[in-house]
């Protein structure tokens, strides 16, 4: 596995303390007298040094004190907050405690000063799990916009960027740790602000908290370097299936035939139940096992050739999850990704919705959902372009349904037929047509439909 060292941000990774630091600057700049600071000047602030945060308010807020005198103040109060009421972010002891019962060393890569970061590490008792401290005043003064912190994390460290797992909350240090080449966590709560759309899409795993976290999930991600973002050309599609656990599952015939076919499958939560009873081995057991029984949970843990278990108070569902295991296979092993879902959209209304939106979100792995009564299929621009139906579906009704703006699709074959027609999301212009034609197809043009076919 390529997880070899872990490098941690320190504000609001390790500690709950980005709104302190919001109220240290802002009291520091009342005190000398600035009572009316734009907003923007805070946020500006927030991604260099502090010795350099300091300087712009000399510079720019017109303060006659030295820079070095309100890095003091500053220090003072901060290291005041760390001893008292700053508190360890949820989960994180947990995590770091399990990192270091796995020998996985560990780096602290951070804006705040030496000192003070101390004072935070030895109030919560958390400064032996790691082997060192770097700061980017001992990189120069260089803040988080350039990768020299994290670079020489890494080497005090001993392992290589592509073997280094950087853990961050803020949108400059996940963006800048992963064009520097590192792979990289992103850790988002609900209380700092943060966009998650200025974290994901720079995040190897995005999470909301240590609750979502393990290290069986960063080991399931991990891949061999030489593959990971790959996908050789020519390669066979890893034909993955996902058996759900749905409250009303799909009979054991047909995960059993559905299993057949394919090359890798994941058993969900309560889908070993499902498995177990169709006979059928996962290769991946996965979720929080808060619906599958004990005796078929102990099951698919000793017979899966890999299990992740995540917390109940996760926020991601185990399907998601479940998906996030198949694309990891793929990876894997250098193949594009063909997935089949089952036992998923029974019981629950909320849940199949979710599910059809899951689905559509993983188009691109030409996404089929199977169950007993209907199968439905995503027929995506980005994904499958179209959908034959094949001589065993006439006679059966089928619907396509928006799951995309500016969707465009064509019908044929059935009984009213559709030439690149325009469809309003989650419209209801295609329920409930039926197949007429053994040559009966839908496609798209752009955008996304979810396309069921009735039994």
């Amino acid at each position: 596995m390529s997880f070899k060292g872990a490098i941690f941000d320190c504000d609001g990774t390790l500690v709950d303390s980005m709104r302190m630091w919001s109220s240290v600057m802002l009291e520091l700049v009342r005190a000398h007298g600035c009572s009316d600071v734009d907003r923007s000047f805070f946020d500006r602030i927030e991604s260099v040094t502090l010795g350099d945060g300091c300087q712009m308010m000399h510079d720019e807020l017109g303060i006659t004190t030295p820079a070095s005198e309100l890095y003091e103040e500053a220090c003072a109060i901060v290291r005041h907050h760390y001893a008292t009421d700053i508190p360890l972010m949820p989960g994180a002891r947990g995590f770091l405690e399990e990192l270091a019962a796995a020998g996985i060393p560990m780096v602290i890569a951070t804006s705040t000063p030496l000192r003070e970061v101390r004072v935070a590490l030895e109030t919560h008792d958390i400064a032996h799990f790691f082997k060192d401290i770097v700061t980017t005043e001992q990189v120069g003064g260089r803040d988080k916009a350039f990768p020299d912190v994290y670079l020489e994390a890494a080497r005090r460290l001993g392992t290589s960027v592509g073997e280094t797992w950087v853990f961050e909350d803020a949108p400059f240090g996940v963006r800048t740790s992963k064009r520097a080449g590192f792979n990289v966590v992103g850790l988002m709560n609900d209380h700092d602000g943060r966009d998650e759309r200025d974290v994901k899409p720079w995040c190897d795993i995005f999470v909301h908290g240590y609750a979502e976290l393990s290290l069986a999930l960063i080991e399931d991600y991990a891949v061999a370097p030489m593959m990971k973002d790959v996908v050789a050309s020519g390669e066979e599609p890893l034909r993955a299936l996902v058996v759900d656990g749905s409250p009303a599952p799909s009979s054991p015939e047909l995960v059993a035939r559905l299993a057949a076919k394919a090359d890798y499958i994941v058993a969900a939560d309560r889908g070993a139940e499902t498995c177990r009873a169709a006979g059928v081995v996962p290769h991946a057991f996965c979720g929080d096992h808060d619906s599958v029984s004990e005796e078929d949970g102990a099951w698919a843990y000793d017979q899966a050739g890999r299990s992740i278990t995540f917390p109940s108070d996760k926020y991601a569902t185990d399907l998601s999850l479940a998906i996030d295991c198949a694309r990891h296979e793929a990876a894997r092993q250098g193949r594009p990704l063909s997935l089949t879902v089952t036992c998923a959209s029974g019981g629950r209304p909320d849940h199949a919705l979710g599910v059809v939106g899951l689905l559509a979100g993983a188009a691109d792995a030409h996404s089929i959902l199977v169950e007993d009564s209907f199968e439905m299929r995503v027929v995506s621009a980005v994904g499958a372009r179209e959908w034959r139906l094949g001589a065993e579906a006439r006679g059966h009704t089928f619907s396509a349904v928006a799951v995309a703006p500016g969707t465009v699709a064509s019908e044929s074959g059935m009984k009213w037929c559709i030439d690149e027609k325009p469809l309003g999301l989650l419209d209801d212009v295609g329920i409930s047509n039926v197949v007429e034609s053994d040559d009966a197809v839908v496609s798209v043009s752009s955008g996304a439909v979810a396309a069921f076919l009735l039994r």
